[in-house]
């Protein structure tokens, strides 16, 4: 496998985590566990959660989440991620949180907005989650061109980004995905929120075409049909659906489309059919956090993949990631990998069976 053949490209947030008291989400109006993005009045949390004396940093947004957990399964130097931040302290502790999990980073420097961030407010079990995007939001194709990062775009054989830049970086996703059909290369990519299929209904059927892999979650999946007039709640019929859209590329092999619903069976479509996939039951006792699952079952997913892995495999190897993040504070991984990997055939006792 060569080097960096996985190279996502997203968000880069620099996740700012500390357990709080029920007063600090009251004095900033925050529920005990949501996700918003912040206004002017939340400026001030940053400072106040940098301050605390328990204040954790994480390399953070969806996208970072999921080519952490490809990197934590696989050799050094398989992993590359591409995002803008600006030129301040927070970028510098977001390439030292992505480098302690050996994840190599290209960042583009916009040197008018600051880093991206989110702030993890934890109370109890719950997190509110405040995040401030900023330079994050400025990947364009521009940012692509330059010979550096254009260079590894290159280089890679499997390209994965996620919905969220659906608005404002919608040119940089098209010019990825069709330098991939071209090149006969791996595109993924993620609905990431149920808003986006509605929102950004045009944009992402420009996208989908060139969608070697597509996930997303079952809200997410219903969110398109509905967007879509498809008339239909059931997860098999929508995945059969997003399957059998035409390839930008006729001679690309057939779309797989994976669909996640939490502790019920993963739906897996291609043209040629639907399967589903059994979720080993992780212990209540031992959840500690569900906060990245789903971006943890993407990069395990892509981990499998990246070494030629099959789909039960692929399927096996995402849902082990999940469960490991589901005992983490946060989207973090274990310190050390499996000696045996979740592809292995014999590695995992019952870690993934067809229902």
């Amino acid at each position: 496998m060569s080097s960096f053949s996985l190279l996502y490209f997203g968000q880069p947030l620099l996740d700012i985590s500390a357990k709080v008291s029920v007063k600090v989400l009251k004095q900033y109006g925050l529920n005990s566990n949501d996700m918003i993005l912040a206004d002017e009045s939340h400026q001030p949390l940053y400072k106040e959660v940098q301050d605390h004396r328990n204040v954790t940093y994480l390399a953070g947004g969806s996208c970072q989440n999921s080519a952490r957990g490809s990197q934590w399964l696989l050799p050094a130097n398989s992993t590359c991620y591409v995002g803008c931040v600006g030129r301040d302290d927070a970028a510098k502790k977001l390439r030292e949180a992505a480098h302690a999990d050996g994840l190599r980073v290209e960042f583009v420097v916009d040197e008018s907005l600051p880093t991206g961030k989110c702030a993890v407010l934890i109370t109890g079990q719950d997190r509110s989650m405040v995040t401030d995007l900023q330079a994050a939001s400025k990947m364009s194709a521009a940012t692509l061109e330059s010979n550096e990062i254009w260079s590894l775009v290159e280089n890679a054989q499997i390209f994965y980004t996620v919905g969220f830049l659906l608005k404002g970086s919608h040119d940089a996703i098209m010019k990825v995905a069709e330098y991939s059909s071209a090149n006969n290369k791996v595109f993924a990519f993620n609905l990431s929120a149920p808003f986006l299929p509605e929102v950004f209904r045009e944009e992402l059927a420009q996208v989908i075409p060139h969608c070697d892999y597509l996930f997303g979650n079952e809200s997410e999946a219903k969110a398109y049909a509905k967007a879509n007039n498809l008339k239909t709640s059931s997860i098999r019929d929508i995945a059969m659906h997003l399957a059998k859209i035409p390839r930008a590329n006729a001679s690309s092999p057939p779309r797989t489309v994976i669909i996640t619903q939490g502790p019920d069976p993963v739906i897996v479509a291609t043209i040629h059919g639907v399967k589903s996939y059994i979720v080993p039951q992780v212990r209540f006792s031992d959840i500690v956090d569900t906060n990245g699952a789903g971006d943890g079952f993407c990069g395990g997913y892509l981990a499998a993949l990246a070494v030629g892995k099959s789909t039960r495999l692929c399927v096996r190897s995402g849902l082990f990631v999940a469960g490991e993040i589901l005992k983490q504070e946060g989207a973090t991984y274990p310190k050390t990998a499996p000696h045996s990997k979740p592809w292995d055939e014999f590695s995992i006792e019952g870690c993934c069976s067809l229902q």
